[in-house]
């Protein structure tokens, strides 16, 4: 059987000629996916085969920098903005099932459709921003995995970093061996920051009644609480996994005409929905776990917030916190040096060994490390400069999806590209606002 090696930007598709070509574990889930779409399995049975993109692209909702502003805003104003944390991911859940139809209709990601219709100028000048945006990423997620290792095991930050990026480059290498054992192994994680949660919560006990109140009715208490609100909600769509997903499905299981692409599109919806179901709860935890334990307090660090669980929740709560941490940080660190390959074979098809890209994404926040800036600050500067690149996702991609001589039938209605509309123009806004404050206002 002839074996292929697995590139981000070019998943393994199902071919005319069968599943021969490709690893043997994928070929069995291909061979799923085709059995579904002929009808032949129904349920969960013929849902699993397309579950996997989403979740991918899902660690970027609960990243270390989810951790902090979710963390802030307990702690300074207790429950009060739930509601902006359901808000954010009701908003990304469109985002991301935009960005996975483009996917399935097209055959190309983002990128490559802005390469393809856009002047080439304007396709170098996105993939030097994105670029950019690749290192910022970066830089959040290695410190959030150095500060887990620095709190569990008192390792300081910059072999921590060192670390960090090794291991989120073994689960990279896992590339090799097939789009679902990468899939697994980054569910994997996410499911050990879920389980690391739900016994937070229970050892914190937050108010159920308040929660449920907060979660549908909207507030602020001043303009602090204003801004608290614009960064928690202006981060939580991030532009490299809007062009990372609909790379994750571009050719992973291809449709070979429209009715089998709106099949997909259908299941691909539900792993959507799935995905960023749990990474809204987990973000809806963290708020909550920080209002109960932390508000009053002044917690103005994850380091702080380490501390406090272990004086309020005792070791074990403390402990669970820096796994979690950890994990987010390595698996979100994987999933922004996909996205970074992406970038570049999409819009200027090129293409650099993984390891370098690795290396030159890391380094940024290796200096930083070294060099003893504060930690939990450059997580916050990282979240703004991350939402320079939210208009050069976000536009492109409801422009896109809206153009049926490039959707076809999976095409926009009008009620999704009114809604995709309003939601890129408060994001945007948002976060323009977001950059005022931090750089004029201040």
């Amino acid at each position: 059987m002839k074996r292929v090696v697995a590139q981000v930007a070019e998943p393994f598709r199902r071919r005319e000629t069968g599943v021969a070509d490709v690893l043997p574990g994928e070929a069995a889930t291909l061979r799923a996916a085709e059995a579904t779409l002929r009808g032949e399995q129904r349920g969960v049975r013929g849902l699993w085969p397309f579950l996997g993109p989403a979740f991918i692209a899902a660690v970027a909702y609960i990243d270390p920098g989810n951790f902090a502003t979710n963390i802030a805003g307990g702690a300074k104003y207790g429950y009060l903005l739930l509601w902006v944390v359901l808000s954010a991911n009701l908003m990304a859940m469109l985002v991301q099932t935009l960005s996975a139809k483009l996917g399935i209709a097209t055959g190309k990601n983002l990128p490559e459709t802005c390469r393809d219709h856009f002047p080439k100028p304007v396709s170098i000048a996105l993939w030097v921003q994105a670029e950019g945006i690749a290192m910022a990423t970066d830089l959040a997620e290695v410190i959030g995995a150095a500060l887990g290792l620095h709190l569990l095991f008192g390792l300081p930050l910059f072999p921590a970093g060192l670390l960090a990026g090794a291991g989120a480059f073994g689960i990279l290498a896992l590339q090799r061996y097939g789009f679902r054992r990468l899939e697994a192994a980054i569910a994997a994680m996410v499911g050990v920051i879920v389980v690391a949660f739900a016994f937070q919560v229970i050892l914190a006990k937050p108010d159920a009644v308040e929660v449920a109140r907060h979660l549908v009715i909207p507030g602020f208490q001043g303009s602090e609480s204003v801004l608290l609100a614009v960064g928690i909600l202006g981060a939580t769509v991030m532009p490299h996994v809007v062009y990372l997903h609909s790379a994750l499905t571009q050719n992973r299981i291809a449709g070979r005409n429209e009715e089998e692409k709106r099949r997909i599109q259908r299941f691909e919806r539900i792993d959507v929905v799935i995905a960023m179901t749990i990474a809204g709860a987990v973000n809806i935890a963290m708020l909550a776990i920080a209002a109960a334990v932390f508000f009053g307090i002044g917690i103005s660090s994850i380091e702080d917030a380490y501390s406090n669980f272990e004086i309020e929740l005792g070791s074990g709560a403390a402990i669970l916190f820096g796994i979690a941490l950890l994990a987010s940080g390595f698996s979100s660190s994987s999933v922004g040096t996909m996205a970074g390959q992406v970038v570049m074979q999409g819009f200027i098809r090129r293409r650099i060994p993984l390891f370098l890209r690795r290396a030159i994404t890391l380094l940024p926040a290796l200096v930083i490390l070294g060099i003893g800036v504060d930690p939990s600050r450059s997580l916050v500067i990282s979240q703004v400069v991350l939402s320079f690149g939210i208009p050069f996702a976000l536009i492109p991609l409801v422009i896109f999806t809206s153009r049926r001589s490039l959707m076809g039938s999976l095409v926009n209605s009008r009620l999704t590209a009114g809604a995709a509309w309003v939601i890129a123009s408060l994001i945007i806004a948002l976060n323009m606002f977001l950059l005022y404050e931090t750089f004029v206002a201040s």
